[in-house]
């Protein structure tokens, strides 16, 4: 295949994945909006956390709340626990590096709060911890996987949202990933700002 054909099949092999995603992640994705607008609305935070291409998707989700996404109104509370280089290294060195987004968990969660836990395997060591830690604040979770859900999955509680997408391919599961917290983004603005433009 030259390169023409080599970019249409990634672009064919990302709308496939789309496709099939979005005939069994409807119902999470919805679920998490409700979830999302709930802890909001009672004047709670989002924190978001996933590392690598996870991390800039938690950085990107925070970032489209606090800012704006497509519409103004008033920012919305999200942190992303990626970000502060310093708390990172810190805790990486202090204590292990599974223990980088816990221990933020611990230090900033609060009850109502929710944790957007972001792992394409499933089984992010780190991830995994601070939805522990996120747990044991009375958080709940909206955790966006991929494969058969990892370690994730089993962390889970029936009261969290897990949104798995349905592929094995880590750049697929990545662009679902995102799809999915513009979903969010977007109902999370329709619902609690109809009026805004």
């Amino acid at each position: 295949m030259n390169i023409n054909e080599q970019v249409r099949a990634l672009f064919n092999d990302s709308i496939s994945t789309k496709q099939s995603a979005r005939d069994v992640l409807v119902p999470e994705i919805s679920r998490a909006i409700h979830l999302a607008v709930e802890s909001l609305k009672s004047g709670h935070k989002i924190l978001s956390c996933g590392n690598g291409g996870s991390a800039a998707d938690a950085q990107h989700f925070s970032a489209e709340l606090v800012c704006r996404f497509e519409r103004e109104r008033p920012g919305l509370p999200a942190i992303a626990l990626t970000t502060d280089s310093s708390a990172l290294t810190a805790i990486a060195n202090d204590y292990h590096y599974k223990e980088i987004f816990a221990r933020q968990v611990s230090a900033l969660g609060q009850a109502g709060d929710i944790l957007l836990a972001i792992s394409t395997s499933g089984n992010s060591a780190n991830v995994v911890r601070a939805i522990e830690a996120a747990h044991d604040k009375n958080m709940r979770i909206i955790a966006l996987t991929g494969r058969n859900g990892g370690g994730i999955a089993n962390q889970l509680k029936n009261d969290d949202v897990e949104i798995r997408v349905p592929a094995d391919n880590t750049a697929r599961i990545q662009e679902v990933h995102l799809l999915t917290i513009h979903c969010l983004c977007h109902q999370i603005d329709a619902i609690l700002f109809p009026q805004s433009k």
